[in-house]
């Protein structure tokens, strides 16, 4: 299989650190080969800092798998980064935007099996100009632009115990209702259907759909979207075949019994869905993107300013993001 690719996300972060981290731990972890896209010498430094003294090697993509096992393979970028940890600085966002884009080009020709991406500071990025809500966004436009065909991105939070996946995402609580369409959900449950079949190895995924109201509204008297919009929306995937069921009373659907019943869980809202999955694996949920003609995860967490350099932050989502990616890689490349 291809090595993975891995962004270095923003180097005031704890990106750097965490990619060292990793490679470090890779027999302990099982992990698949992967390369990071990066500054050589920001890495270097940081793993100092850090307490991490790492090999690292500059190489090509093709080079990575057999490099991995002697030093961390750094693809080096154009943009030259600086080494401030915890101080965001406007000056690496090219060489940010490169990384993510060059780790496209690198599955799209074949050199990378999948993506993983650090995370990254957005207002750093808006300060210089970066013109779109995130890092999610940003890939739908690069699979539409770069591989020719349109892309409706979906964010799905995997964990050991629970899937979710936010119909809304960073849109203020005022603003749901009136995002919540038909539209809206039947498209994101056929992708997610869809992408559980081809990627996660589900023959017929099960997926179960949360209310908006409480109660999902009590036919009618706590709210009508409920019966309105989301009811006829699952019906409507329901005689396409999917297996999809609810509305369901979001304060009922995330108890273990509760979630033996279904694969995925759509919610409603952003913290409808993150709360559930962040309280079972707060340190190994990973953050997938389905609806993309690539494989991409990242870990579930931010940049982590106020840690970055001091060699506290955990890998494990890090970690996990890297091992989903290469079992969804694995399962494609199967099929090929």
């Amino acid at each position: 299989m291809k090595p993975l690719a891995l962004t270095i996300g923003d180097p005031s972060g704890v990106g750097p650190e965490l990619a060292a981290a990793a490679w470090r731990g890779r027999a302990d972890y099982r992990l698949p080969a992967f390369y990071l896209l990066a500054d050589p010498a920001v890495v270097s430094a940081r793993a100092r800092r850090a307490g991490m003294e790492t090999p690292i090697r500059e190489c090509a993509p093709s080079e990575a798998p057999d490099t991995f096992a002697q030093a961390l393979p750094v693809v080096p970028l154009a943009h030259r980064m600086t080494d401030m940890p915890g101080v965001p600085d406007v000056a690496n966002a090219d060489g940010v935007i490169e990384a993510i884009d060059r780790a496209v080009d690198d599955v799209r020709t074949g050199a990378a099996a999948a993506i993983v991406t650090a995370p990254i500071a957005k207002k750093t990025l808006y300060d210089a100009g970066f013109g779109f809500p995130g890092h999610t966004e940003y890939l739908g436009h690069l699979a539409s632009t770069r591989f020719g065909a349109a892309a409706t991105p979906v964010m799905m939070i995997a964990g050991p115990e629970l899937r979710t996946v936010p119909l809304t995402i960073h849109i203020a609580l005022s603003a749901v209702p009136a995002a919540i369409t038909r539209e809206a959900i039947e498209a994101t449950c056929r992708i997610v259907a869809a992408d559980l079949a081809r990627r996660f190895g589900l023959v017929a995924p099960r997926l179960a759909v949360a209310g908006l109201n409480p109660h999902a509204g009590e036919d009618g008297a706590m709210g009508h979207e409920d019966r309105a919009v989301i009811a006829p929306a699952i019906a409507a995937l329901r005689a396409e075949g999917i297996d999809v069921r609810g509305p369901l009373p979001a304060d009922t659907m995330f108890h273990a019994r509760a979630r033996a019943g279904y694969d995925v869980a759509i919610c409603m809202y952003h913290d409808q869905a993150l709360i559930p999955a962040k309280t079972l694996a707060f340190d190994s949920a990973v953050n997938v993107t389905l609806g993309l003609p690539f494989i991409r995860t990242s870990p579930d967490h931010g940049t982590a300013f106020d840690i970055a350099g001091k060699g506290v932050a955990r890998p494990d989502s890090l970690v996990a993001a890297l091992r989903m990616a290469g079992e969804m890689a694995a399962r494609e490349a199967g099929r090929a």
